[in-house]
């Protein structure tokens, strides 16, 4: 029986929120039994302590765990507390920008890209990157290792946009590989992309480092081509990572695409 997590962006609490979307995630987290749900960012629209409770509200209402870490939108829009106090009202909400999560079959480190001073663009500190690689270091024999962020390290698959990839992302990539990540995850860009390390750097060794964004979860452009509404499901037994793209069509999060992946030794 494979261990399961469900990864959710981008909600955008506060703007367009979709009639019946809370019920249709529910009803799939309790489908599919995960261990964890996996929050990468935007979980408000504007940083507002209400768009905080609101999708504090929904998460906790899964009733699983749930790690969660800041988004560029996450953070005030208003001066000076845009620089004085930026992560205040997430870290109220939700506590640390920078969690982890360690079980016998899981570990996932989040960390915070986001840099008040660049509303789009997103960076890790090399004291973050350290802390990826000791947490990783220190995963259980066999548990998946995931390292969690809101800025993207892999592009979007259909538009262009200012929705910049994380800073300096060739370094970030070649710490996680060192460190023995096998899932980076993250969203920003509101678009379903999944990318294998070995597809775009020539690497050795067995076993994939996978880099996979999720769609996002809310819309806050709704007429904006190449934003349907869904969420990835990690599926993974000691042989295999399954990623799953499910799209919500109004009703439920229908399956889309299946991608299978060998695991790391």
């Amino acid at each position: 029986m494979p261990t399961r997590a469900v990864h959710v962006s981008d909600l955008h609490a506060g703007r367009h929120e979709a009639q019946g979307l809370a019920e249709a995630l529910a009803a799939l987290v309790e489908e599919v039994a995960p261990e964890l749900v996996i929050a990468t960012g935007d979980l408000s629209h504007r940083g507002r302590p209400d768009q905080f409770a609101h999708a504090k509200e929904l998460l906790d209402g899964l009733g699983v765990p749930v790690l969660t870490v800041p988004g560029n939108h996450d953070i005030p829009y208003s001066f000076p507390a845009r620089f004085t106090r930026p992560w205040a009202e997430f870290e109220r909400a939700f506590g640390s920008v920078d969690p982890v999560y360690r079980s016998e079959s899981l570990v996932v480190c989040g960390l915070d890209s986001v840099r008040p001073w660049r509303h789009q663009g997103g960076r890790l500190s090399s004291t973050r990157l350290a802390l990826a690689a000791s947490t990783l270091a220190d995963a259980a024999p066999g548990a998946l290792r995931v390292v969690a962020l809101h800025h993207h390290l892999a592009g979007a698959p259909w538009r262009t946009s200012r929705k910049f990839p994380l800073k300096n992302r060739d370094a970030a990539l070649r710490t996680f590989a060192t460190a023995g990540a096998e899932l980076v995850i993250g969203g920003h860009i509101h678009q379903s992309t999944t990318v294998e390390h070995h597809e775009i750097e020539a690497t050795s060794g067995p076993g994939s480092l996978v880099l996979a964004t999720a769609p996002g979860l809310g819309r806050p452009r709704p007429h904006r081509l190449g934003e349907a509404q869904g969420v990835h499901v990690y599926e993974w037994d000691d042989e295999r990572l399954a990623i799953v793209t499910r799209i919500w069509d109004g009703s439920r999060f229908s399956p889309t695409a299946r991608r299978l992946f060998p695991r790391k030794a």
